[in-house]
């Protein structure tokens, strides 16, 4: 009698699933409708993901759903669980920053390749000061994303570059919280003009790879509002972007995708996100405090943590009516997906016009740090190309934000194709070297992994002699690559090793003994010291990782096609010794530790602490006490031209600040060449309550393309928000009263034009909440 009991109660059950079934579906019923219909099971299945699964993962990572981790797509990085019967299909999340990050062949399609374009990295990007060129690069990326079945990309990555030595800066854009917003926005409109979804990361201060997953940032609330904060706010001010993707680190002691006061307080109630928050991969270590704070998504999701908030559900832990919000948040942009819509993809993105993009978009953001007497662009057609990474160049960083492209140009192919004749002798030596050193290299346990370095070669002065009687020029390219788990080395990372040095020195001589150039190009994903070696540098060119049209990018700039206009979003410092971060970077471990490893999640409890506060980068160097002693090797906003602008022309709409104000200048084309400019506006605070840097960016444009004479006025918007500083005390945003000075210029230390303006009373611009994350000792682990 109790089995036929129980028999009847799944019967009827199941009716009334049936019937569910037949009038809620997600897009034809309100979406509280939806998340009524859902069991409980299926909603803690909604906000974990499906799960990643390979070889040697530890169990306690396992997905709640064996194999599915490439049902739909190879490679991509995570699914969402689908429940057909109301209409919820699942979504797909792929990588990266510099492009779509998939598998290049599948298992059951042998016929087709799957590339996609590598795209310049965010550095480079940056380096551009184009929106609207970052918006056409995010355009071609949502393309590919859109055509290979992927509904969002994870991306843009706009963490601040806190110290040179970051793992991840290639990925990020800039030191500076206003450049690293507007460039982030911009990519988030290009990429969601395509129908798909982009996920801003990593929310927030994730600024090491050093035991990220466990790493304590202490920092006071004022330098994480201006700096570590202000370039998510000022993106998700100018985009919309679907999803945010909390960080794995602690702030103060709380894990970021546990923190109620970064992903409701500040991200919801503060700035009005609508979006969804999913977890950084195996992010945070509590799933129930996750989905009290707002964190709505775990990805890439586990058994545990499916189990874990199941159990809280039954034991009055975790009340439903926050697991419905947060489901219900997740179905808000699963209705906008393609997936959703049922869109079939192509698999045959625009792959050929979308490299002419990746091209155009390096060029852009390629640097001029240095260029003696004229000696780019190149003057003859026959060149000695020096140096590994000639041949084997560095299009972008590795971990997720690398991309299987279909090919790479190496500077040789570049210039081959531009119609310059290169020895072939050299080239054989190189070539030859370089796979010889690959082939010895051990096999990579991770493919996440950074493989090592490839020696630069110590190559016999009598070839470089020998070039050096032949040829009319020569280049000599240093690479560098980074990428996750790992941050950056000084020596022979930041620090060029003995050879490297030595092999532009003696190039150089022996060039110059000719009455000949030597080119050096930095093929590098972040800032190198160049102050020991640029003396022997007749120009450098800052390649960056420019993607995978990287040699004919880098030939479109040496040989004058393109004339550079990138400028540094980022200060290169003559030495690791002077940033300010230095000696307390990567952080300490705060529990013996007695392993290394690479794991997602196992790493041993670790802090760092932000002495500087919001004194990073350039505001470090031009703030008043270091402004005089202390210069950068290359400043913030730097970057030659093979032409020169004029400034003239300063003008205010007003000359004190009662409402938005509009500065203008104008910019004249004073050389021979035509080129673009890249126009900063600067404020300088009067002295006041709080301690300030000299300046502060505070807007930037770059003019079209002026042809010799031609000129182009330029006009900015500012208003009290730009003039305002964060005081913890009254938690608000506040412009003092008083003189500003509004300074336009070409760096931030090359300031062509000033003039004043008044602010007649103290303005609240903003108001936040009191006692966000505020600094505590580090919470046990």
């Amino acid at each position: 009698m109790l089995d036929m009991k129980k028999l009847l109660l799944s019967l009827a059950a199941l009716v009334c699933l049936t019937v569910v079934d037949a009038q809620v579906r997600l897009g034809k019923s309100p979406l509280k409708a939806v998340v009524a219909a859902m069991t409980t099971e299926e909603k803690v299945n909604l906000v974990v993901g499906m799960g990643m699964h390979f070889p040697g993962l530890p169990k306690e990572m396992e997905g709640p759903v064996v194999g599915q981790t490439n049902d739909r797509v190879a490679g991509a990085a995570g699914t969402t669980f689908a429940i057909p019967r109301l209409g919820i299909p699942s979504i797909v999340v792929a990588d990266g920053p510099a492009g779509l990050r998939i598998k290049p062949y599948r298992n059951d399609d042998s016929s087709r390749s799957y590339f996609c374009t590598a795209f310049p990295i965010g550095t480079l990007l940056a380096s551009s000061w184009d929106t609207t060129l970052v918006q056409r690069v995010g355009a071609a990326m949502g393309n590919e994303v859109r055509e290979y079945g992927v509904d969002i990309l994870l991306g843009p990555a706009l963490n601040n570059q806190r110290n040179p030595l970051g793992g991840r800066n290639f990925e990020y854009y800039s030191e500076d919280p206003l450049i690293s917003g507007r460039i982030a926005a911009a990519m988030v409109n290009g990429i969601q003009s395509q129908g798909v979804g982009t996920s801003v990361k990593h929310f927030a201060a994730n600024n090491h790879e050093f035991n990220r997953n466990t790493m304590n940032v202490v920092v006071d609330e004022r330098a994480l509002r201006e700096i570590y904060l202000r370039g998510f706010q000022i993106a998700l001010q100018h985009s919309k972007p679907w999803t945010v993707m909390s960080s794995y680190n602690l702030i103060n002691g709380i894990y970021t995708s546990e923190s109620a006061d970064l992903l409701t307080t500040v991200l919801r109630d503060e700035w009005n996100f609508k979006g969804f928050v999913m977890t950084d991969w195996f992010g945070g270590r509590d799933a129930v405090a996750q989905m009290k704070a707002g964190n709505d998504l775990l990805m890439p999701g586990t058994r545990n943590q499916q189990e874990a908030l199941l159990q809280a559900l039954r034991n009055h832990q975790l009340d439903e009516q926050i697991l419905n919000r947060n489901v219900e948040r997740i179905l808000q942009i699963i209705l906008l997906t393609p997936s959703f819509k049922n869109y079939a993809a192509s698999n045959r993105p625009d792959l050929k016009g979308h490299a002419l993009v990746a091209r155009a978009a390096a060029t852009e953001g390629m640097v001029l740090l240095r260029n003696e007497y004229h000696a780019l662009p190149l003057k003859g057609k026959r060149v000695a190309v020096f140096g590994n990474a000639s041949y084997d160049m560095v299009t972008g960083g590795t971990g997720s934000g690398d991309v299987n492209e279909a090919y790479t140009v190496s500077l040789i192919d570049g210039l081959k194709d531009a119609g310059y004749t290169i020895d072939p002798q050299l080239q054989g030596i190189y070539t030859g070297y370089i796979a010889e050193q690959k082939a010895r290299r051990p096999r990579q346990a991770n493919a996440f992994l950074l493989p090592p370095p490839i020696t630069e070669m110590d190559l016999d002065d009598r070839v470089i002699t020998e070039m050096a009687g032949v040829y009319d020029v020569a280049l000599v390219t240093i690479g560098r690559n980074s990428g996750e788990f790992a941050d950056r080395r000084l020596e022979g990372d930041f620090n060029f090793t003995a050879t490297e040095k030595a092999l532009i020195h003696r190039v150089s001589a022996a060039f110059r003994q000719k009455n000949k150039k030597t080119i050096v190009i930095l093929n590098t994903g972040g800032v190198v010291e160049t102050a020991s070696w640029r003396d022997d540098a007749d120009a450098i060119l800052l390649a960056w990782q420019p993607g995978q049209e990287a040699g004919h990018a880098i030939t479109d700039i040496l040989t004058g096609r393109v004339n550079p206009s990138g400028r540094l979003a980022v200060s290169f410092p003559m030495a690791y010794a002077d940033e300010p971060t230095a000696t307390g970077f990567p952080g300490r471990l705060t529990q013996a530790s007695d392993t290394s490893n690479h794991s997602f999640v196992v790493s041993t409890p670790s802090e760092v602490t932000y002495d500087e506060g919001i004194f990073n980068g350039y505001r470090f160097y031009e703030s008043a006490q270091n402004k005089s002693t202390l210069a950068p090797a290359y400043e913030f906003g730097y970057g030659l031209s093979y032409t020169s602008f004029g400034y003239d022309q300063l003008a205010l709409s007003s000359k004190a600040m009662n409402g938005p104000v509009t500065v203008s200048v104008r910019i004249t084309n004073k050389g021979q060449a035509a080129g673009k400019e890249v126009v900063q506006l600067y404020i300088a605070a009067p002295a006041g309550a709080l301690p300030l840097p000299q300046r502060e960016l505070k807007a930037f444009a770059k003019t079209g393309l002026l042809q010799p004479g031609q000129s182009q006025t330029v006009r900015f918007t500012i208003d009290a928000r730009d003039l305002a500083s964060y005081y913890t005390d009254r938690s608000a945003w506040i412009a003092a009263a008083g003189i500003y000075t509004v300074q336009v210029g070409a760096s931030s230390r090359d300031l062509r034009q000033s003039a004043t303006i008044e602010l007649p009373r103290e303005t609240i611009t903003e108001r936040g909440h009191d006692g966000l994350l505020p600094m505590s000792p580090s919470k046990p682990l």
